[in-house]
């Protein structure tokens, strides 16, 4: 579970930059090479790489190269992993929403009741 639990850190800590998620919703299109994903970024070429770098290590992104192109494709498997784990804490949240709803209800309904029934004089 530890494992687990750093691996979707991973991914989120990646996920935290703009130029990353742009890089991953570029990637959603296809594979691409560095420089087509660069080109619409204002940053030198070794600066746009370190970004790829966090995204490969992260697993998010995979990249090979083929003579003088390097590549980088998307690795769906990771972002699936983000999503189970953010659905798991949907799941838990909407739990205790639910029972905490249920609670204040239960309690309308018994201070309506003791606010209908008269009251009893000694």
């Amino acid at each position: 579970m530890a494992n687990y639990r750093a691996s979707v850190s991973e991914v989120f800590h990646a996920l935290a930059d703009p130029t990353r998620c742009a890089i991953v919703s570029a990637l959603g299109g296809g594979a691409q090479s560095v420089s087509t994903l660069a080109a619409p970024f204002d940053m030198a070429l070794p600066s746009f790489m370190k970004h790829l770098t966090v995204l490969e290590r992260s697993g998010l992104i995979r990249t090979h190269k083929l003579g003088r192109t390097r590549t980088c494709e998307l690795l769906p498997e990771r972002l699936s992993q983000a999503e189970q784990w953010m659905a798991e804490q949907r799941a838990v949240w909407e739990a205790r929403s639910d029972r905490m709803a249920q609670f204040v209800e239960r309690l309308h309904q018994e201070e309506q009741a003791h606010v209908k029934q008269p009251s009893r004089q000694r």
